[in-house]
């Protein structure tokens, strides 16, 4: 009885002490109500997405080309501007407060292409994010490249591309990379080495 009693004692001597002298740890509360908002968008985003591929595709649809089409405007328009309101308030909304939502609201940025400005203003705000391995690289290469893109810039990391009517064949958006490979092909990328 002795013996259970000291190993009792030992036990708690010891888990005390961890306690004390443990290193703390940060303990993550994600944002419930910022992920049931965020995953409620992305929702919406994805049906009228879906729903205009489907009329893309010739396959049926319970909806008009105009319903979609006004439905699409319509949701991205509210988005956007809850997408501006939790920017605001959060900043990029990274791992740490609302998990793989993250990269649903990735998405809901990236279909704003109208508004150059605020994807600009997210990239940077998730380019902080990722310092910290707290949102997606690949994502950040897509918005990235969707920015450069839509300020009529070459890409680089050739992820844009655009539907050619004729083939229906995705066709990639100018890469920054192809033009210096081409011009170095011509010997033009180095010819200001030989002037020194």
């Amino acid at each position: 009885m002795k013996i259970l009693l000291l190993k009792t004692l030992l036990i708690f001597t010891l888990l005390c002490g961890y306690l004390v002298f443990a290193p703390s740890v940060q303990i993550v509360t994600r944002n419930a109500v910022l992920i049931k908002q965020i995953d409620s968008m992305f929702q919406d985003d994805q049906f009228w997405r879906i729903e205009f591929t489907k009329r893309e595709r010739k396959e049926k649809s319970i909806y008009s080309d105009e319903t979609i089409q006004k439905s699409l405007t319509k949701t991205d328009s509210v988005n956007k501007l809850k997408a501006k309101i939790i920017v605001k308030e959060y900043g990029y909304p990274g791992y740490d407060l609302v998990g793989s939502s993250s990269d649903r609201f990735w998405v809901l940025v990236q279909h704003c292409d109208n508004d150059v400005p605020f994807q600009q203003r997210v990239l940077a705000l998730m380019k902080q994010q990722i310092a910290k391995n707290n949102a997606s690289k690949k994502n950040y290469t897509l918005l990235a490249n969707r920015v450069l893109v839509n300020v009529h810039q070459q890409q680089v990391y050739g992820t844009q591309a655009s539907i050619d009517p004729k083939t229906n064949k995705e066709i990639p958006f100018p890469l920054e990379i192809l033009n210096w490979l081409l011009n170095f092909a011509r010997g033009e990328t180095l010819s200001h080495l030989s002037s020194t």
